[in-house]
């Protein structure tokens, strides 16, 4: 059965005014009704806590501490499904409780 990421964004300005913990219960909820489909996920830690990896283009890296992005919304979390396809991919992350912000659904490359 084909895998999909559903990557949640958030806004971490109102997460910080305490949003994370009242949506918790919407999450757990989330997560039993759509045990059979969920392969794994994980909340992840705010952006200031980020620390991000990148090529120079001369074969080496720059470490950067900190936020990358400007945006308002950031990468909050992720959930692995299995689905028979994108339609019932897209019918769960309609499901996902993400009242301010959203999420992003991708297909997960097969290798075999």
């Amino acid at each position: 059965m084909p895998k999909y990421l559903i990557l949640v964004f958030r806004d971490e300005q109102v997460e910080q005014a305490g949003f994370g913990e009242a949506v918790s219960p919407d999450y757990l909820a989330f997560m039993d009704r759509r045990a059979g489909a969920l392969l794994g996920g994980a909340a992840l830690e705010p952006t200031s806590s980020a620390t991000s990896v990148r090529a120079d283009g001369s074969g080496g890296f720059v470490i950067t501490d900190g936020p990358f992005a400007e945006s308002k919304e950031a990468l909050g979390g992720y959930y692995l499904i299995e689905a028979a396809d994108l339609d019932e991919a897209l019918a769960i992350a309609k499901e996902v409780p993400a009242p301010r912000g959203g999420v992003e659904v991708r297909p997960v490359w097969a290798v075999s």
